[in-house]
């Protein structure tokens, strides 16, 4: 479990890092609506091309800490990435991160560290039976349709932008329970048995599809929808498929009581970090863009 704990916090830091060397390549993109002249500008950044490589690296570690790990505790360990994102993208853009934004990074370091360790997942399987998929990619799927429906009707704003990353979280959800039971296929089976197998081509597919429907949050409205909706509903989707799905068991009993207190922390810390103009600077668009979004949600909330 440890070797998984090490991949998962790996792969946190490469999609951080990723993220934020593009959006540095993209900033020094030159103002241009051509589209051919924006594609050509990246292809020749070598910025861009280390945010690639950390996106890649981010999917190799994560595979590997699925296979070593149990889901319901490798998939919360990514809301690291939103903590290292800032850390990260502070350096790059020289973003001085504001005592407030630290007090929220604490209390997610925190907060996951309490839930993670109450809950302390154990037992489960490596694969699953064939019919367990069916109701499971009814639910899942259907939520996420469900969401993705709801958030394109709604106008430009909060509600459009948390529905369309709770798709996307979904979807990596269901990525990541794709991505582990095809690793161990993989084990088992080896090559063969891995590229024949339909888990294989279906997170594939579903995970290209979160990457879209983020996109579309990401331009749907302000960053405290979309992250918190992201980040939080990836793990939690995540736990109840490594619970149900995977047969992982946490603990009960007196445990809940931390477990609910870190999760409490862990919200509190997304939520609130997600709201600093600091990280909007290190992930988010133009910094005047974000700073007009953030007071609008402010104003709203």
């Amino acid at each position: 479990m440890i070797l998984a704990v090490v991949f998962a916090v790996l792969a946190a830091g490469s999609n951080a890092v990723g993220t934020v060397l593009q959006r540095r390549a993209a900033v020094e993109v030159p103002d241009s609506s051509a589209r051919l002249a924006l594609v050509r500008h990246l292809l020749r950044s070598p910025v861009w091309f280390g945010g690639i490589l950390g996106v890649v690296f981010a999917a190799l570690f994560q595979a590997l800490a699925l296979s070593a790990g149990r889901l319901a505790m490798v998939q919360p360990l990514f809301i690291l990435e939103l903590p290292l994102a800032l850390l990260v993208g502070s350096l790059v853009f020289r973003v001085r991160v504001s005592a407030k934004a630290w007090f929220c990074v604490a209390c997610i370091f925190v907060g996951l560290a309490l839930g993670l360790f109450s809950a302390a997942p154990s037992g489960g399987r490596d694969q699953i039976p064939g019919v367990w998929w069916v109701p499971t990619l009814a639910a899942v799927g259907g939520a996420g349709v469900v969401l993705v429906l709801t958030g394109l009707r709604r106008p430009q704003g909060l509600a459009r932008a948390a529905c369309l990353a709770a798709a996307a979280a979904i979807g990596n959800a269901l990525t990541a329970a794709l991505v582990k039971s095809s690793m161990a296929i993989l084990a088992d089976e080896g090559a063969t048995g891995f590229f024949l197998a339909w888990q294989t081509y279906g997170f594939a597919a579903v995970g290209s599809l979160s990457i879209f429907l983020l996109g579309y949050a990401m331009q749907g409205g302000p960053l405290i929808a979309s992250q918190p909706a992201l980040t939080l509903g990836d793990a939690s989707v995540s736990f109840i498929l490594g619970v149900t799905l995977f047969a992982e068991s946490p603990r009960l009993g007196m445990w809940l009581l931390p477990a609910f207190l870190g999760l409490a922390l862990l919200s509190y810390g997304v939520f609130a970090l997600s709201r600093t103009r600091c990280l909007a600077k290190c992930i988010d668009r133009d910094d005047e863009e974000a700073q007009r979004e953030e007071q609008h949600a402010a104003a709203a909330m």
